[in-house]
C-alpha cells in the first residue's frame, strides 16, 4: 500500500471514532484499524463515509499506509489491552517511529513502555485526553506527554483538532506537559478533580432539594443564574440542563427516576492512592470517590435507613424557617470557596509529583489546558492561570491573593452551610473536607503533638521537640503517674 496517511489510529470505539472523524475534518488523511474488522467496515461506509479516512483489516496493513516517520495512536482500554496492542505493533515499526496512547492508562505504565521501546528507538507519548465523545469528536482537551523528541511531529496534529480558546478562539487546548508519564499523570489528577466538582455539586443538589424543598423547575434556574457568575463551568452547565429534561415514560423529571448508585471507572481512585503514596492530603478528592463508593451500597443503605435515627424533623423545620434566597446564595458561596481547595489539592498532588519524577510542569500552562474540551472547563482556570503567572513557584493556590481573598469573602457562609447540613442531617463529606482541610492548613499548631507521643509511648518511634533540634525518646511507663 502506498503510504498516504498521516496518522493511524486503533481503537474505534466511541472515543477512537470521534477522533478519527475530527482529524479528517482538520486535513489530515486516517488510516483507522480495529482488532474486530466488522466494526471497521461499519464505521468506514457508516460516519467516515466520503472522508480522508482508510480502513484497514490487519495491523500490518496500517502501519504501511504511514507516512514516515510513522504515527500510531491507540484508543483501547488502559492496562493490558495496552500492553498487547503495543507488543504487537512495535515489531512493525522502525527507530524514529512514534506510538501514543491516548488512553487513561496509568502514568507508571506510560513510564514502563518508553522504557521498553527505547531500545529499539521508537518513541513513546502518553496524552490524557479529556471531554468525552463530543470534546473527541469536536475539540478535546489534550495533554501530551512521554518522549519530548516526538513532540515537534505530533503536534500539529493534535492543536489542530484539540479546544481552542481565548479571545480569538485560536489557543489549542494542548501542549507539552513534560517527560515520562507526565501527561497521563495530569489527565489523572484532571479526573480526580473532576470526581471533587462532580461530588461538591451533588452536595450543594442536595442541600438546595432535600433542605429547602427546590422543585426541578427552581433548581434549574438556581444553576443557570451560577452559570453566569465566578462558578461558570461545564459541569455546572450540564447541572442546569439535566433538571429540564422529563422521562418519557413516567412524564417525571428524569433525574429522579435514576437510581442513585453512582459508577465509577477507577482514573479517580487513582489520584487518592497516589496522594497516598506522595504523602499529600487530597483530602476532598479522596472523599469524593468514598462518597461513590458509599453510594453504591444502596440495598445495605437501604436498610440502615429503617434502623438508623438522626436529627428528627429538622429538614421539615428549616424549610419552614429558611430565608430561602438567602440560603441559596450562601450554598453558592460554599460550592465555590469548596472549589478552590479541590482545586487547590489538586495543583499541589501535582507539584509533589513533579518534583518526585523530575517533571517541571508549567502548573498555568495545564490550567490553560483545562480551560476547554475538557469535564472541568470553567472561567475559573483562568485565575488558576493568573496565579502562578504572578508567582511560579506558589506553594499553594490558597496562598495567592485572589483566592486567599474570595476564601476570606466566603467563608462565612460557608461555615454556616455546614453547620446547616449538621443540624438537618443532610451528608455533605466533600464540602465538610474542604473546609477541615483550609481550617489545618491555616493551622499554625495542629494536635499531632500528642500523636508523636503516642507514637512515642508504644513504639518507640521517637519526636521532635520544639527547642532543640534531634531526634528524643521518653520511658513514658517509668515517668507517667499511676493511676488511682
Amino acid at each position: 500500500m502506498a503510504q498516504q496517511c498521516d496518522i493511524g489510529l486503533i481503537g474505534l470505539a466511541v472515543m477512537g471514532q470521534n477522533l478519527v472523524l475530527n482529524m479528517a475534518d482538520h486535513g489530515f488523511a486516517v488510516a483507522a484499524y480495529n482488532r474486530t474488522t466488522s466494526r471497521v467496515d461499519d464505521f468506514i461506509i457508516g460516519p467516515a463515509k466520503g472522508k480522508t479516512v482508510l480502513g484497514c483489516r490487519r495491523l500490518e496493513d496500517l502501519v504501511q499506509t504511514l507516512k514516515k516517520p510513522r504515527i500510531a495512536m491507540l484508543m483501547v482500554k488502559a492496562g493490558d489491552p495496552v500492553k498487547q496492542t503495543v507488543e504487537q505493533l512495535a515489531p512493525l515499526l522502525e527507530p524514529g517511529d512514534i506510538i501514543i496512547d491516548g488512553g487513561n492508562s496509568h502514568f507508571l505504565d506510560t513510564e514502563e513502555q518508553i522504557r521498553k521501546l527505547q531500545d529499539l528507538g521508537i518513541l513513546y507519548l502518553g496524552a490524557g485526553i479529556s471531554g468525552g465523545e463530543e470534546g473527541a469528536r469536536y475539540g478535546p482537551s489534550i495533554m501530551p506527554g512521554g518522549t519530548e523528541e516526538a513532540w515537534p511531529l505530533v503536534r500539529p496534529i493534535f492543536q489542530a483538532i484539540a479546544a481552542k480558546v481565548g479571545p480569538n478562539n485560536d489557543i489549542p487546548c494542548c501542549e507539552w506537559v513534560g517527560p515520562g508519564g507526565a501527561g497521563h499523570y495530569v489527565k489523572i489528577v484532571h479526573n480526580g478533580i473532576e470526581y471533587g466538582d462532580m461530588q461538591l455539586i451533588c452536595e450543594a443538589y442536595s442541600l438546595l432539594k432535600d433542605g429547602l424543598g427546590l422543585n426541578n423547575d427552581t433548581l434549574y434556574d438556581v444553576f443557570a443564574e451560577w452559570n453566569r457568575g465566578e462558578l461558570d463551568s461545564y459541569l455546572i452547565e450540564i447541572t442546569r440542563d439535566i433538571f429540564s429534561v422529563k422521562d418519557e415514560k413516567t412524564g417525571n423529571a428524569l433525574v429522579d427516576m435514576i437510581l442513585d448508585r453512582a459508577g465509577q471507572k477507577g482514573t479517580g481512585k487513582w489520584t487518592s492512592q497516589h496522594a497516598l503514596d506522595l504523602g499529600v492530603p487530597t483530602t476532598l478528592i479522596t472523599e469524593a470517590v468514598f462518597a461513590r463508593s458509599l453510594s453504591a451500597l444502596k440495598k445495605k443503605r437501604v436498610r440502615a435507613s429503617r434502623m438508623l435515627s438522626g436529627p428528627q424533623g429538622t429538614i421539615a423545620e428549616f424549610r419552614l424557617t429558611a430565608n430561602k434566597d438567602e440560603f441559596i446564595e450562601q450554598v453558592r458561596k460554599a460550592l465555590f470557596a469548596s472549589k478552590i481547595c479541590s482545586y487547590a489539592q489538586g495543583f499541589f498532588q501535582l507539584q509533589a509529583a513533579a518534583a518526585e519524577y523530575g517533571w517541571g510542569l508549567d502548573y498555568g500552562e495545564i490550567a490553560m489546558l483545562w480551560r476547554g474540551g475538557c469535564i472541568i472547563r470553567a472561567t475559573f482556570l483562568e485565575d488558576i492561570k493568573a496565579a502562578y503567572d504572578r508567582n511560579s513557584e506558589l506553594e499553594n493556590l490558597l496562598l495567592d491573593k485572589y483566592f486567599k481573598e474570595a476564601v476570606t469573602a466566603n467563608q462565612s457562609a460557608w461555615r454556616r452551610v455546614i453547620c446547616t447540613a449538621t443540624e438537618i442531617g443532610i451528608p455533605i463529606p466533600a464540602m465538610g473536607a474542604a473546609l477541615n482541610y483550609y481550617d489545618s492548613y491555616r493551622s499554625e499548631r495542629l494536635p499531632h503533638n500528642l500523636l508523636q507521643a503516642q507514637r512515642d509511648y508504644f513504639g518507640s518511634h521517637r519526636y521532635e521537640r520544639v527547642d532543640e533540634e534531634g531526634n528524643f525518646h521518653t520511658d513514658w511507663v517509668g515517668k507517667r503517674r499511676k493511676p488511682g
